[in-house]
């Protein structure tokens, strides 16, 4: 039975986001003991089957407690693109509705949310001959020097990504190269496309950063505990795996893979792997800032679930 005070959120989409380690999955769970849901993930990682342990996948057992959505969905050697996001998430938020339940989109891949609430944008697809010579380019002066080559032709862009966040250094210069046009023109040329859902976002934020890195730190360490390089070593093991697909330039895969490859020792591969989180980190926090509509919550706080429930009683009144 849900509570009188949150009944109207029945035809209402929670959106339950935040940085890597604040404890979105742990709260959504909390929330299926007092909300009839279902989640569904927004995360770019949990979409690969047999990437478990790197990613924090939720456990059978949590399955078992609460349907998951877009969850092992394809083999790391496929891509998932925004696009395919959006008419997964758009349908599943529709079918979860028509059973009665609240769809709780629940992760920390930024783009996917803001793709499902404004649209996406009419950029090329992706064209293996040219990522082929910019994989090839950037051998040769690294991914640093690629982002300087970024900053040249599409400085907006630059400005806003890490020199070492190959993945999207490479996309931005495939736009240019097969547009002509920097990929930042193509965002301000997009026309809006507003979602017909009521979206409620609550944003799970840390009043301390450093004490979100210490989290960080800990989930890392507990994750090489449960067997991470075991996983990634039988992810290599297959073949036809490589640092150029989406899946394995995953934090904290890439770094591992570079281990087995002999680049760096164990405790160079830790200290890499931390600071990509943190990268990302930073990354999600500076979208999260984007979204003025969200409700901010600490993250750092001992218990998420009583303040998320007065957020959304407060919400649900307004209806």
């Amino acid at each position: 039975m849900v509570d009188s005070a949150l009944s109207n959120l029945q035809s209402s989409v929670i959106l339950l986001m935040g940085p890597t380690a604040s404890g979105k999955s742990r709260l959504a769970l909390d929330l299926a003991e007092q909300l009839p849901i279902e989640i569904i993930s927004v995360d770019s990682a949990l979409v690969y089957r047999g990437m478990d342990i790197g990613t924090a996948k939720p456990s059978q057992s949590e399955r078992q407690r609460v349907a998951h959505h877009l969850i092992d969905l394809i083999d790391p050697l496929e891509s998932y693109s925004a696009a395919q996001f959006r008419a997964d998430a758009s349908r599943l938020i529709a079918a979860i509705q028509q059973r009665g339940n609240i769809p709780v989109l629940v992760g920390g891949t930024m783009l996917y949310f803001k793709a499902l609430r404004e649209g996406l944008d009419d950029l090329p697809q992706a064209d293996a001959v040219t990522r082929a010579q910019l994989d090839r380019q950037a051998e040769q002066i690294g991914w640093p020097g690629m982002h300087a080559e970024l900053a040249r032709v599409d400085p907006a862009t630059a400005a806003r990504l890490s020199p070492n966040d190959s993945q999207r250094i490479q996309r931005a210069l495939e736009i240019w190269h097969l547009t002509g046009k920097p990929m930042s023109a193509h965002f301000q040329e997009r026309p809006l496309t507003l979602s017909p859902h009521r979206y409620l976002p609550i944003a799970l934020e840390p009043s301390d950063r450093h004490k979100l890195h210490e989290r960080i730190e800990q989930r890392f360490d507990q994750m090489m505990e449960k067997g991470f390089l075991d996983e990634v070593r039988a992810l290599r093991a297959r073949g036809d795996l490589h640092l150029g697909l989406p899946s394995m330039r995953c934090v904290g895969y890439r770094q591992a893979w570079e281990y087995f490859d002999g680049q760096v020792h164990a405790l160079q591969m830790r200290e890499k792997a931390l600071a990509a989180t943190r990268q990302l980190c930073k990354r999600q926090l500076t979208w999260l800032r984007g979204m003025e509509d969200r409700i901010v919550i600490d993250c750092l706080q001992p218990a998420l679930l009583s303040p998320c429930l007065a957020a959304l009683r407060a919400q649900s009144a307004l209806v």
